[in-house]
């Protein structure tokens, strides 16, 4: 094999398994929100599950996934959506033993 193709082949390949090589992403993904709008009215039957989320560059993210499989972003300041945060936290308080 020619020894300019072996070393190539070989930077290429460090190249490509470096570490930080597959972390780099362009900046306009990495700063960009995930929930660009929200909605203000999810009734509480129609969600499964809900999912918090918190990056850097973006407020307080809040994705509702619906019975229908459907996810929406919810609004955080919604009324019944701030009360279940707050049971949620004095829940985890109760049950976190005293210092």
């Amino acid at each position: 094999m020619d020894v300019k193709l072996l070393t190539a082949v070989a930077a290429l390949t460090v190249l490509i398994f470096a570490p930080g090589f597959q972390a780099a992403k362009p900046i306009s993904l990495v700063e960009r929100c995930y929930c660009r709008t929200a909605v203000n009215s999810v009734p509480r039957g129609y969600i499964r599950e809900l999912r918090f989320i918190h990056t850097p560059n973006c407020p307080f993210q809040v994705v509702a996934k619906l019975k229908t499989n459907k996810e929406v972003c919810v609004n955080p300041e919604i009324r019944w959506l701030q009360q279940y945060l707050k049971n949620a936290i004095n829940k985890m308080k109760k049950s976190k033993p005293g210092i």
